[in-house]
C-alpha cells in the first residue's frame, strides 16, 4: 500500500510513467521538442523503429495528451505530429533525467558487467 491508501497496482505515478518511458517514447518526445514532424520524417529520424511501432508509440503519446496529430487535406493526406502543452511541460524534467542517464551510463554499464560476470544473468 502507498501512503495515501492506494495500492501499488493503481498508483497514478506508475500510470503516467509507463507511458513516458516506453522503449521509443522518450526518443520521440525529444525529437518533437525540436519542432513538429511528419510521420515519414520521424521514421527517417529513428530508422531502427518499425512503422508499426512508430504508429503505436505516437498513438499512445497522443492518447496520454503529450502529442497532437494534425491531418492536412493533401493528396495523399499528410500527417504532422507535435507536442501539446502537456508534452512541452514535461520536457524540463525529462531532459534532466536524460542528462542523468548520460552522466551515469558508465556506472550502470559497469554494474551490469559485474552482475553478468558473477553468473547472475
Amino acid at each position: 500500500m502507498m501512503q495515501d491508501g492506494q495500492s501499488l497496482e493503481n498508483c497514478p505515478v506508475r500510470q503516467v510513467m509507463q507511458g513516458i518511458f516506453g522503449k521509443w517514447s522518450t526518443l520521440l518526445l525529444q525529437a518533437l521538442a525540436e519542432r513538429p514532424y511528419r510521420f515519414g520524417e520521424l521514421r527517417r529520424l529513428v530508422p531502427d523503429i518499425s512503422q508499426r511501432m512508430l504508429t503505436q508509440t505516437l498513438r499512445d503519446l497522443e492518447r496520454d495528451g503529450y502529442v497532437y496529430r494534425k491531418v492536412y487535406a493533401t493528396k495523399p493526406p499528410s500527417v504532422e505530429y507535435g507536442l501539446t502543452g502537456l508534452g512541452t511541460s514535461m520536457l524540463t524534467p525529462l531532459n534532466d533525467l536524460v542528462v542523468w542517464a548520460t552522466d551515469n551510463f558508465a556506472a550502470v554499464d559497469a554494474a551490469r558487467q559485474r552482475f553478468d560476470e558473477a553468473g547472475k544473468a
